[in-house]
């Protein structure tokens, strides 16, 4: 039985260079450090065709001495034949990554080249940015959640942190930078070629792509002291614990007999896919609350209409509509639900902003409509990269774009979810998505047709993953969250109606809504806690992502509580209201 958790790469390697060490996961150059510091999260070469799909790498070989690693790699899938090596060099304070490569075959791309992640640690560090023209611009690492690319025309950056300063000098290419963070991605992210220019862009037979960056240290201070990695805060949020909803399954019929694992359900419906009635018929025969999300049919404007209709006599709490193009509530669209409903004598709240990512509920505020009832936007932690790594550290990134959301809404509920392991639906292709001519749910509708399922869904450690997730993106201002869906490939229930271990911590998370939140931050990336307090008690719920057991300190008004978290589990502690501290597990 395979270890999905453990097994979204192949094993890793670590190599040490003098001063200079690094984690090999599979092609990709990870936690780059000098001296123990770390430099850079990651370089890695990438393939992308032109709807934006990354090829994989396959790494034929791998070349290593004191000073040097080799990588041979070729490309594989979307049509993309690429061989060459990605080389490693260091010495002293310098090291150079190089990638060297040929298409054996012509190829539309719209990136194959060298990618660098910089650490999230660096926000709001001064940045010096050398252009192509040798210029320096004095710039700096964005510390909120950045819409459009931080620096532009980059032949250079320099920085500081953590007692290093850090050149890095690119060739090859103009690189430029984005901020990852809008994606829930622990990361900035250099990378060429500019968007600027035209893409998808040709690669020929026999065309070379070559690039390098070399990074160059210079220590000027001791290593910076950690905080207590094993100590946790909870203080009294000022607001109610939010709503925990879940998605409605997209997965084919039959439906399964299923203890429900959230109050309300989340249904997202494709106004012009023939399976739109059927897709809401299932999701309405659970009898429970409805968070409806269309998305609208500018071929037949008409549909919205006569769908709304449906929703006569059903318990919708909430609807919003999004554009199919731009994955938005622009004015049209939300003004065509409102006329919707007012024909039809419904009134519910009407919601909106971005069905894919944070990414564009942030780039397109001048596009989503005025007026909306409550902000909404999902998150796919899976977006750029398939690593458990990328997982975990998604979660302090998910309180970002929580908090950066909340101030968005100015004032408004905001709504997230569905938070999903991978995408729904490809936001950035070019080409619409198929929709299946089924007027039924014989082969299920939307995500089901997408590449959606993961198999970490099935994975015990996703349990604590979403309680930590919770932890996150519950911060005031935040009315409802939304994850996965709630049975099926996707989903906190499998298909034979058998629950799968992360419907106990949305079971948990749905009893803890509307008590007072207790919130925190987490220490280090793998602990987190979240509580609530209401006329029962009070209930901690504490999630470790680490591999291995931590020995933890829980602070709720000044009473300390020990809590020995088994490796990538969680646990719940409870308190009578007579308590004057939680007790231990």
């Amino acid at each position: 039985m395979t270890d999905a958790w453990h097994d979204s790469h192949g094993p890793s390697r670590f190599w040490v260079g003098g001063r200079w060490a690094l984690e090999l996961r599979d092609d990709e150059i990870a936690d780059l450090t000098f001296d123990g510091r770390r430099v850079l999260r990651s370089v890695r070469a990438v393939v992308r065709d032109r709807d934006w799909n990354t090829a994989t790498w396959v790494v034929e070989q791998i070349d290593e001495t004191s000073s040097s690693l080799e990588l041979l790699v070729h490309s594989k899938g979307y049509g993309a034949e690429l061989r060459g090596t990605v080389r490693v060099d260091a010495a002293d304070d310098l090291l150079v990554v190089s990638f060297d490569a040929v298409s054996t075959t012509a190829f539309d791309t719209n990136r194959t080249g060298l990618v660098v992640l910089h650490p999230p640690q660096l926000a709001g560090s001064p940045l010096a940015v050398t252009h192509s023209d040798g210029s320096v611009e004095a710039s700096g690492f964005p510390t909120d959640i950045s819409p459009d690319q931080p620096a532009y025309d980059i032949a250079g950056l320099e920085w500081a942190d953590d007692g290093l300063e850090i050149d890095v000098r690119f060739t090859g290419d103009v690189f430029e930078m984005e901020d990852q963070r809008n994606w829930t991605d622990a990361s900035y992210k250099t990378y060429s070629r500019p968007l600027s220019l035209p893409f998808p862009y040709a690669l020929a037979a026999g065309d070379h792509v070559r690039q390098s960056i070399a990074v160059r240290v210079t220590p000027r201070a001791a290593a910076s002291i950690p905080p207590d990695p094993d100590r946790i805060e909870l203080t009294d949020a000022g607001a109610a614990f939010p709503a925990v909803v879940v998605g409605a399954s997209s997965a084919p019929d039959p439906a399964p007999v299923l203890s429900p694992v959230a109050p309300t359900l989340l249904v997202e419906i494709d106004l012009s896919a023939p399976s739109r009635h059927a897709a809401l018929a299932r999701a309405a025969a659970s009898a429970r609350p409805l968070d409806v999300r269309l998305v609208v049919d500018p071929a037949n404007p008409a549909t919205i209409e006569e769908f709304v209709t449906r929703l006569v006599g059903l318990p919708v709490v909430r609807i919003g509509a999004f554009d199919p193009l731009t994955h938005v509530t622009d004015e049209d669209a939300a003004a065509a639900v409102r006329a919707a409903l007012a024909a039809a004598g419904i009134e519910v709240p009407v919601v909106g902003g971005a069905r894919s990512h944070f990414t564009e509920l942030s780039r397109e505020q001048g596009r989503i409509a005025h007026g909306l009832d409550g902000v909404v936007f999902s998150s796919t932690p899976l977006f750029h990269s398939l690593t458990t790594e990328q997982l975990v550290e998604a979660l302090g990134m998910q309180r970002l774009v929580a908090e950066q959301a909340v101030r968005l809404a100015a004032g408004a509920p905001v709504h997230v979810g569905p938070v999903t392991l991978r995408p729904r639906f490809n936001d950035v292709a070019t080409v619409p998505p198929p929709v299946p001519a089924d007027t039924d749910l014989t082969r299920g509708y939307g995500p089901q047709s997408a590449d959606a399922d993961d198999e970490r869904q099935d994975a015990p450690q996703l349990a604590a993953w979403t309680i930590a997730s919770a932890a996150a993106l519950a911060v005031p201002g935040v009315s409802s969250i939304a994850w996965f869906e709630e049975w099926g490939p996707r989903g906190a229930v499998r298909a034979d109606g058998s629950d799968r271990p992360v419907a106990a911590a949305l079971r948990g998370l749905a009893g803890l809504a509307g008590s007072r939140l207790l919130s925190s931050t987490s220490p280090d990336g793998s602990v987190w806690a979240i509580g609530a307090e209401g006329a029962d008690g009070r209930t901690v719920l504490v999630a470790n992502l680490d591999v291995a057991t931590r020995e933890l300190t829980i602070v709720v008004d000044d009473a300390e509580v020990a809590a020995s978290v088994p490796a990538e589990s969680w646990l719940a502690i409870a308190s009578r209201p007579a308590d004057t501290s939680i007790p231990g597990p």
